[in-house]
């Protein structure tokens, strides 16, 4: 993964944002310390990278836009530097994957990037059964194997979901 610029981010990003072995960190107005990074997935045909947001503070965070305006400067930046995918997978702590589903498609959707991207949730059996988990992807619309990642991204969810537990 190319490098991200933390001082590019700034001039747009509504918090500051610093980076410290590669995690890309900022502080809310409500104390609460989020850091977000990238990791490398080599199963899909094109160099794809999983997303990982995490809130350090363990505590909900209020309705502040300042985040999701934060969020997606780094990830703005990521695919300034980065002509790749990303993949999103909501974490399943407390059983609210499907409400952090929800925000970041709200987030997606709020930060006017349906035109520049192609952003597509789904919801897969987790691996206790019962339990849904939601995985997402993000891709460039200018990105020269867009309808053959997709393509290849609905297969590989559709197979999740028919597998017998």
């Amino acid at each position: 993964m190319n490098r991200l610029d933390v001082n590019h981010i700034n001039l747009f990003s509504s918090y500051h944002v610093w980076e410290e072995s590669n995690r890309f960190f900022f502080e809310t107005d409500y104390d609460l310390k989020f850091f977000v990074d990238f990791s490398l997935d080599e199963s899909l045909q094109s160099n794809a990278y999983w997303f990982n947001l995490v809130n350090m503070s363990g505590e909900a965070s209020p309705n502040d836009k300042k985040i999701w305006q934060t969020v997606f400067c780094i990830i703005e930046e990521f695919f300034h530097e980065n002509p790749d995918i990303l993949l999103y997978l909501c974490s399943t702590k407390g059983g609210q994957q499907a409400q952090r589903a929800r925000l970041f498609s709200y987030w997606f959707n709020k930060a006017g990037q349906q035109e520049r991207y192609y952003f597509k949730t789904v919801e897969v059996k987790g691996e206790e059964p019962g339990t849904k988990e939601y995985v997402a992807i993000i891709i460039p619309r200018n990105h020269p194997q867009a309808e053959e990642v997709l393509a290849f991204f609905d297969e590989e969810t559709s197979m999740f979901n028919s597998m017998k537990p």
